[in-house]
């Protein structure tokens, strides 16, 4: 951290505008901004699974390192120019992703959201990296000079954020809570 926060509030943002890391001013609803902040926001609902009781050690190896890389990610999207996500740590999340999705069954069938307070809070957090990643691809649109590997990275992660879904709702002992498209009756054919 280069400066030391010692006091919170600056009221340089009053008029909607916000500091980029390189010293730029960007009004609050950029697109950069919305990118970042919704990497931020990721961020923390990663720290509600990490909050939650009995999630396996492997887990929460595995979610505190992310939340490490969403940090470095933030810093690069609020930093133009600066690469701090690259192509070592999109592979280190296919290889994570593969250790715990290689004892699971083959899917059939959809998973609704759910599965216990800790597959539930993972749920929310793949589908907010799912937004992230959206924001990204728009910034991207924008701004050219946004990485690849930033959009690569969160795309990764929402795919082992679901695989973790499966593995924190088993080990729970709630279960995947599996979509019944059965459910729905046929129209009467008329």
């Amino acid at each position: 951290m280069g400066n030391r926060l010692s006091k919170i509030y600056t009221r340089t943002g009053d008029d909607g505008s916000t500091g980029l890391g390189d010293g730029s001013r960007v009004a609050k609803d950029s697109p950069r901004v919305a990118a970042y902040g919704t990497v931020d926001e990721l961020n923390s609902t990663i720290g509600m699974v990490l909050a939650c009781e009995g999630v396996d050690e492997a887990v929460r190896e595995a979610l505190t390192q992310v939340q490490h890389e969403l940090f470095d990610l933030g810093g690069e999207l609020c930093i133009p120019g600066m690469a701090m996500i690259g192509d070592a740590e999109v592979a280190r999340l296919e290889t994570v992703l593969d250790a715990f999705n290689e004892p699971l069954p083959p899917l059939k069938d959809f998973i609704l959201p759910g599965g216990g307070m800790a597959a539930s809070c993972c749920h929310l957090a793949r589908t907010v990296c799912r937004r992230a990643e959206r924001e990204v691809i728009t910034l991207r649109r924008a701004e050219p000079e946004v990485r690849e590997q930033t959009q690569r990275y969160l795309n990764r992660l929402s795919d082992l954020l679901f695989v973790l879904c499966r593995v924190l709702a088993r080990a729970g002992g709630h279960g995947e809570v599996l979509w019944q498209h059965e459910r729905r009756r046929k129209p009467a054919a008329g």
